[in-house]
């Protein structure tokens, strides 16, 4: 028993039964205590199992729908590639992937409440990037019938918030210069281009000579250039996106670098590996904008121009005058080949490569000048006259041999 002092000095017993009940209470306390715990634990352990059985429900969910979709992208990818097979001279190849569509969209800068034109839509990749875009007026121009539906339903998802035309044909039939009506044509001078774009998965078949056509019109302002500086957005060839832009001394460089960089800034964006498109083709394929310049690098015509690059880079490996020297007929050739270099200040032991766009521009101006004062030349061609020359020399071989 244990006892304690009282407020006199005196000692009293502690009384056993409330000391009993203080440690029942006390144990009590400790128990619900515990008990608590264990349920606050029970709770948190069957809140956490729900919620890894809902992450584990969405993530099967969501890789059931991902194989589905999947299963259907392949099954439309397949029934593409059969009719591919089956019009392979129409050389096409489309791409699918809409990050990649984007990212060529992306490329040709602002177009929302812009006029754009595609070329080969195909089966729509490119031209759904381009409506997420909102472009004021959308052309697209499309020569296989397969694909017209899927344009149609394009054009009327399209229709609340801007304007979608189809036209079946050939791109290099089409005059462009009539594509948008509402569209008024912008000052050349202006810094900003025009608010015009052509924007294009060109097939490869016809992609330079598309191309030539277009610095063509570029030139004389017709076409897409009849409303300002429209900007080009196109795909090519890796090997010939490389060869627009290759600067001197590359050994790409050739007739097609030099004859856009004498009107137009043309940039080689990205490349995009042949496995994104369907069908895959053998090569990966170059993005490239091409912008015009404000003040082109000459005034001589388009025709004249081409003809000269054409004749100096016609024989890459062996000196420049070669090839110059075939723009004149055999009886003046070497007088005004000489002519052509003096008047230029070139140095006609160059090779075709190592010419800037400036020496290339003075053999030009050269070549035109002359065309003046010898016009009877204008409308020689070498080529011609070679086969001319190569289909008597056949007749008379002919001819010996009958006798």
């Amino acid at each position: 028993m244990s006892s304690g002092q009282g407020e006199k000095g005196e000692f009293k017993i502690a009384e056993p039964g409330r000391q009993l009940k203080r440690a029942e209470a006390d144990f009590m306390r400790l128990i619900e205590q515990q008990n608590l715990q264990r349920v606050q634990k029970l709770q948190r352990q069957r809140r956490n199992n729900k919620l890894t059985g809902i992450a584990l429900g969405g993530t099967v969910l969501g890789i059931y729908l991902y194989s589905m979709f999947s299963v259907k992208q392949e099954k439309f990818l397949d029934d593409f590639e059969e009719p591919l097979r089956a019009i392979k001279q129409l050389s096409q190849n489309f791409l699918m992937d809409e990050r990649l569509t984007d990212k060529i969209v992306r490329a040709a800068g602002k177009i929302r409440d812009h006029h754009v034109l595609e070329v080969g839509p195909g089966p729509g990749g490119i031209t759904r990037s381009i409506i997420r875009q909102h472009p004021r007026h959308l052309v697209v121009v499309e020569k296989d019938r397969r694909f017209m539906p899927t344009m149609e339903m394009l054009t009327e998802v399209s229709q609340p918030f801007m304007r979608m035309d189809i036209v079946r044909g050939d791109i290099l039939d089409y005059r462009i210069e009539g594509a948008f009506p509402d569209c008024e044509p912008h000052d050349w001078m202006d810094p900003v281009p025009a608010p015009v774009h052509l924007i294009g998965n060109l097939p490869f078949a016809i992609s330079t000579r598309l191309l030539i056509n277009w610095l063509r019109d570029m030139s004389l302002r017709t076409g897409a250039w009849h409303y300002g500086r429209a900007s080009l957005t196109l795909t090519f060839q890796k090997e010939v996106a490389e060869r627009i832009v290759a600067p001197i001394l590359s050994d790409q460089r050739c007739r097609l670098s030099v004859m856009n960089q004498i009107w137009s800034k043309p940039d080689l964006r990205f490349m995009i590996s042949g496995r994104a498109f369907v069908p895959k083709p053998e090569v990966d394929v170059g993005v490239v904008t091409i912008v015009p310049l404000q003040t082109p690098l000459t005034q001589v015509h388009f025709d004249t121009v081409e003809k000269v690059i054409r004749h100096i880079f016609s024989m890459r490996q062996k000196y420049c005058r070669r090839g110059v020297s075939n723009l004149y007929p055999p009886t003046v050739r070497d007088e005004l080949t000489d002519l052509t270099f003096r008047k230029s200040s070139v140095d006609p032991l160059s090779r075709s490569f190592q010419l800037s766009v400036d020496e290339c521009l003075r053999i030009v101006e050269a070549y035109d000048e002359l065309l003046q004062q010898h016009p009877e030349i204008r409308g020689y061609d070498y080529r011609a006259a070679k086969s001319k020359v190569a289909r008597e020399a056949g007749s008379e071989d002919d001819q010996e041999i009958d006798v």
